[in-house]
């Protein structure tokens, strides 16, 4: 990928005859962009509009990671998770019962004063009431509150409508339903509906990133009273992190990357020795350097783009992982917007 290395200088002089920009610095001295998105600001009304209900939105017949593999004739085998009948059963009998001691001790875990003071409360469940996260607390102390949770969803769905937001006082609450998955933020902030709606749904392309959508599909197609915890063991440390990082960074609400700034030619530099290293590897599509939460650089496949939601949730994985840290690393992860499947 190259880099425009056309000079641009604007300087901005104080009254003191100070330049406060540095020339090649200033905003818009690059005219070709790194990342390339199309219809951004389309796409995420469209994100908004359709996030509240599931069904509405639409989806490719064929991936893209399909797409790319039938171009480059690529015959290596395609390793999948099967989870078979068996499993599931034999996991759903080892839940533990709930005794009625067990009950007045939930009431008091969820009416402790440190736990009713959070200003946002996110939670995540299946669509039969399961609870699989909560930012704050023990999720079995929680059952009760999950349980009105759901019942809140299959009120409205039986009228055939979809919940969206209720407000109480100063408290909002915000649904978001994701086929089997159920995302809620109880929040006594000022942010608005659209702002929780899009913090929900980074959260459930986290959980895509690390299980994909076709995987979540197929085990409550199998088994629809799931634990889905038992698959996200370790993920909590993810959606934490996640979420304590859209508080402080402003590029989730906007939808677009911090990059590190530099001059030019250095970043031309960069990108030239990646693209000569890199383009010897077969179905190599996308390359990304990044330093301290900003991108440096981006190399990609022709025709294809990384969206700025996908490239968040790596900069998010990298942060949250103690072993990007002190070696080098392999790991899988579901790119959402690249292909969920």
């Amino acid at each position: 990928m190259e880099t425009d290395n056309t000079d641009h200088n604007i300087n901005i002089v104080d009254s003191n005859g100070e330049t406060d920009v540095v020339p090649d610095f200033e905003p818009g001295a690059c005219l070709e962009s790194m990342l390339v998105t199309t219809d951004s600001f389309e796409e995420l009304e469209q994100e908004l509009d359709s996030s509240f209900d599931d069904r509405k939105m639409k989806e490719s017949t064929t991936s893209t990671i399909s797409e790319i593999q039938e171009e480059l004739n690529d015959t290596t085998e395609e390793v999948t998770s099967h989870l078979s009948e068996t499993s599931l059963t034999s996991n759903e009998d080892a839940m533990t019962t709930v005794t009625s001691g067990g009950a007045n001790s939930d009431e008091e875990h969820w009416q402790n004063p440190d736990w009713k003071c959070k200003k946002k409360h996110v939670f995540i469940l299946s669509a039969a009431g399961k609870p699989i996260y909560s930012r704050y607390g023990n999720e079995d102390k929680l059952v009760t509150i999950f349980g009105v949770m759901q019942a809140l969803v299959s009120f409205v769905q039986a009228s055939q409508d979809t919940i969206r937001s209720i407000q109480a006082g100063n408290s909002r609450f915000v649904f978001l339903i994701k086929g089997p998955i159920i995302l809620v933020s109880v929040s006594r902030t000022s942010e608005s509906v659209a702002q929780l709606v899009l913090q929900l749904t980074y959260v459930y392309n986290q959980v895509v990133s690390v299980l994909t959508s076709s995987q979540l599909t197929r085990i409550y197609e199998q088994r629809r009273n799931y634990d889905l915890r038992r698959l996200l063991t370790g993920t909590e440390r993810l959606i934490d992190h996640l979420l304590n990082f859209m508080e402080c960074e402003p590029a989730f609400l906007l939808g677009a990357v911090k990059c590190l700034p530099l001059v030019p030619s250095v970043r031309d530099s960069i990108t030239q020795t990646i693209v000569q290293t890199c383009g010897k590897i077969k179905n190599l599509v996308f390359a990304i350097l990044l330093a301290n939460n900003q991108l440096i650089t981006l190399v990609r496949m022709k025709k294809y783009f990384i969206h700025p939601a996908d490239l968040h949730l790596i900069f998010n994985l990298i942060n949250s992982s103690e072993s990007f840290k002190a070696a080098e690393s392999w790991t899988p992860i579901c790119l959402p917007k690249f292909d969920s499947r």
